[in-house]
């Protein structure tokens, strides 16, 4: 009996899927395409190698989420033209909402739809907001989870640094 129950649950052991590692620093970034708020135009990972990435995972419905938005779109401002790529990936099931949120904020920067949240999942992303930079290799810098002051001088040099680009300063 005993050597019954060890075999089957060595069975179950090797036969269930694998949870995947964590995804944190070190790890490469998933590839994914999802398309745009404005146009519905395909955005893919792959197409932005070369690029530094600054991925955020967000909700109309996340209080933290609407308060790091303001600071995003100042760090967006000051480095996409040193080659930042900021991609907010909404998790809203619907598209309306996201819309009335984008034009309330008055935010600059690409929103992609991840409705039936299948990107965040592959980034095991599950509380909001949570971001993840990526360097130009597609090569997870950093997981960064809850809200942040992204215009803080911290971040701002950060992605100075990954840009190969001279210092700002502050953005404030």
């Amino acid at each position: 009996m005993a050597l019954g129950v060890a075999v089957a649950a060595a069975f179950a052991l090797v036969t269930l899927p694998r949870t995947p590692p964590p995804l944190g620093r070190g790890s490469e970034a998933p590839d994914f395409s999802l398309p745009r708020l404005d146009d519905g135009t395909q955005v893919s990972l792959d197409a932005l190698r070369g690029r530094v990435v600054l991925l955020n995972f967000w909700a109309t419905w996340c209080k933290p989420c609407e308060d790091e938005m303001p600071a995003m779109a100042r760090l967006h401002g000051a480095l996409q033209a040193l080659g930042l790529e900021l991609l907010a990936v909404s998790v809203d099931p619907g598209r309306d909402e996201v819309v009335r949120f984008q034009e309330r904020l008055g935010l600059p920067f690409p929103i992609l739809l991840d409705p039936e949240k299948r990107v965040a999942r592959m980034y095991q992303t599950f509380r909001f907001p949570e971001t993840f930079l990526i360097d130009r290799e597609g090569m997870v810098v950093e997981r960064y989870i809850g809200p942040k002051d992204w215009d803080a001088p911290a971040y701002v040099e950060r992605l100075q640094r990954l840009l190969g680009a001279p210092a700002v300063g502050a953005l404030r």
